[in-house]
C-alpha cells in the first residue's frame, strides 16, 4: 500500500484525482489534497508520502521547481494540461507524466507503475548494502556498515557514522526504517534506530553502544525481545 497526496491550484482537478483514487484503495491511499504549496510542503516534511500528484503550472510556483526544492525523497507524477513540460519532467526522473484531461485508465497505469517501483525498492533493500538519502540538496549513498545509530530530531533525522561525521536529512524515522534491512537495524525508541552489530550489551532497559547508552522505549521492547 502506497500513500499519496495531490497538489493542484484547480479544485476540480483534485476532485478528479480523488474520484480516480477511490477505485484503487487496495493499492493506494490518497491521504490529502492541496491547492496551497506552503501547506503541502509542511505536510510532506511532517508525514510519510510515497508519491505526489503534482500540477506544473501554478500561480505561486512552477511544480518542477517546487519538487526540486524538496529535501525529502518522494516520487512524483506530474499532472498538467501542457505537453511542453514532458521532457523536463522526465529529466528529473518523474515516475510518470499525466496530460490533462486524465482518464481513469491512464491514471491507473501511473499508480501501478509507482506501486511496482516501491515494491522493487523494498525488496532490494533487504539485500542492499547502502542507504540512499537526500540531504543538503545532495543525494548521499551511505554504506550500511558505517552507520552506528540514527537519531530523530523533530522533522529531521541525524545519521551517526563511524567516522563521526553525521548526515542530517529531512525524513521521519518510519520512512528511513523502511529503507533499512531488518536483519541489520532495529528501532529501540521513538528517537533511536541502532545497528545490531554495534550493540555492545543490553542492560537495565538500555542498549549500550561504545560509550553511549540509549533507552529502550516501552513501545519497542518487543523488538528487543525478538532480537534476543
Amino acid at each position: 500500500m502506497i500513500t499519496a497526496i495531490a497538489i493542484d491550484d484547480e479544485p476540480l482537478a483534485l476532485e478528479i484525482i480523488q474520484v480516480y483514487s477511490e477505485e484503487l484503495t487496495s493499492v493506494m491511499t490518497l491521504a490529502h489534497t492541496f491547492t496551497n504549496l506552503d501547506n503541502a510542503k509542511r505536510y510532506i516534511n511532517k508525514f510519510d508520502v510515497d508519491v505526489i500528484f503534482l500540477d506544473i503550472e501554478m500561480p505561486k510556483a512552477n511544480g518542477i521547481d517546487f519538487y526540486n526544492a524538496l529535501k525529502k525523497t518522494v516520487k512524483v507524477i506530474f499532472t498538467t494540461a501542457h505537453s511542453k513540460y514532458a521532457v523536463e519532467g522526465f529529466k528529473i526522473n518523474a515516475s510518470d507524466y499525466l496530460l490533462k484531461p486524465i482518464s481513469q485508465e491512464r491514471f491507473n497505469q501511473a499508480v501501478q507503475r509507482v506501486v511496482k517501483q516501491v515494491e522493487l525498492e523494498n525488496s532490494s533493500s533487504k539485500e542492499n548494502t547502502h542507504l540512499a538519502i537526500r540531504a543538503n540538496y545532495k543525494l548521499y549513498n551511505i554504506a550500511l556498515n558505517t552507520i552506528i545509530y540514527i537519531e530523530a530530531m523533530d522533522d529531521y533525522i541525524k545519521i551517526h557514522l563511524e567516522d563521526d561525521r553525521p548526515v542530517v536529512a529531512r525524513s521521519t524515522m518510519k520512512a528511513v526504517l523502511r529503507k533499512l534491512p531488518s536483519s541489520k537495524f532495529i528501532r529501540i525508541h521513538k528517537s533511536y534506530i541502532v545497528a545490531l552489530d554495534r550493540i555492545k550489551r543490553i542492560e537495565n532497559q538500555s542498549v549500550i553502544i561504545k560509550n553511549n547508552t540509549f533507552p529502550i522505549g516501552t513501545t519497542y521492547k518487543k523488538n528487543i525481545e525478538n532480537f534476543l
